[in-house]
C-alpha cells in the first residue's frame, strides 16, 4: 500500500517545520510526499528547498483557498490513499503509515485517533455503526483519515466553501455514496489548534447547516437537532447528577433490576 501525504501551507514556517520532520521520519518509506504552498513569504519555501530531496512534489503559488490548494495536491497523487497533514499538524509517532499497513484493511476510508496538542481526542469514533448522526453531531477529522486516492479524485472538495469541504465530502462519499468506512484504535496526529477549522465555529455550523438543507427533508432535519439537544442536555446534567445524586449508581441499580424482572419473565 503506497501514501501519498500531502501538505498545504501558508506563511506557517515553524509548523511546516514540524510537519516536515513527522513525515520524512516515517519508518515505513512507502509514500510519497506533495507539499502546495500559497506563495509564502515568511521563509516557508527555503524550509520546503532544504528537504527538497526528500518531497516528491511542491509548488508556491497563489492559490484560491485551502480546499483549491488540497484539491492540488490530489491531482499530483498517485498513491492508493492520500492524507492531509497540513502545516502544524504532526504524525503521533515515526511508526504511523507502518502500523496501518499492518492492519490490512480495504475500505474505501480508514479512519484513526486525533489529539489536539494537549491531547484530547477530537472526533471520537462512533459507539456502534457509523450512521449520518455522528456526521451530524461531529465530523472526521482529514488529519486521521486515509482516503482511498481514487474517491478524492472523483470526489473534489468544494472549493466554495471555508471552512467544511472536508465535512461534506465525507457526508456526499460515506452517506450518499454508501462509501465504506473502517475505524482504527490506532493513534494518528496531532491536530495543530491554531489553524481556521478551530476559531471559526460560527462559520462551520453555516456552512453544515446550509448543505444539510439541501440534502435532509426539514422534517427529518428537525428530528436530528431534537437529538442533539437532548445529547448536549445530558453531556451538561451528568456532572451534576453524579455529583449530588449518585446517578451512576442509580443506572447500576436499575440495570440489575431490569435483568432480575428478565429472568422471570
Amino acid at each position: 500500500m503506497r501514501y501519498s501525504i500531502i501538505t498545504i501551507n501558508y506563511n506557517n514556517k515553524e509548523g511546516l517545520k514540524h510537519t516536515i520532520q513527522s513525515v520524512i521520519n516515517q519508518t515505513s518509506k512507502d509514500f510519497e510526499y506533495i507539499i502546495i504552498d500559497g506563495g509564502s513569504t515568511d521563509g516557508s519555501v527555503d524550509i520546503i528547498k532544504e528537504h527538497a530531496n526528500r518531497i516528491n512534489y511542491w509548488v508556491s503559488e497563489k492559490d484560491n483557498g485551502i480546499y483549491h490548494a488540497m484539491n492540488k495536491g490530489v491531482v499530483k497523487a498517485q498513491g492508493d490513499f492520500c492524507i492531509f497533514m497540513n502545516s502544524g499538524d504532526t504524525f503521533c509517532s515515526n511508526h504511523v503509515l507502518e502500523n496501518i499497513t499492518a492492519i490490512k484493511r480495504n475500505e474505501d476510508i480508514i479512519v484513526g485517533q486525533v489529539t489536539t496538542d494537549n491531547k484530547t481526542i477530537i472526533s471520537p469514533p462512533p459507539i456502534g455503526r457509523f450512521t449520518m448522526y455522528h456526521l451530524y453531531s461531529g465530523a472526521i477529522p482529514h488529519q486521521g483519515a486515509f482516503i482511498r486516492t481514487a474517491l478524492l479524485k472523483e470526489n473534489p472538495y468544494d472549493e466554495n466553501l471555508k471552512i467544511s469541504a472536508d465535512w461534506k465530502f465525507f457526508v456526499k462519499v460515506l452517506i450518499l455514496k454508501n462509501c465504506s468506512i473502517f475505524y482504527t484504535n490506532e493513534y494518528i496526529a496531532q491536530f495543530d489548534t491554531s489553524g481556521i477549522s478551530s476559531n471559526n465555529s460560527q462559520l462551520m455550523r453555516k456552512e453544515k447547516e446550509d448543505y444539510l438543507k439541501e440534502i435532509i427533508p426539514p422534517r427529518v432535519l428537525e428530528d436530528y437537532k431534537k437529538m442533539k439537544e437532548s445529547e448536549c442536555l445530558t453531556q451538561s446534567l451528568t456532572p451534576f447528577l453524579r455529583k449530588h445524586y449518585k446517578i451512576d449508581y442509580i443506572i447500576y441499580i436499575l440495570g440489575k433490576t431490569l435483568l432480575a424482572m428478565k429472568r422471570w419473565i
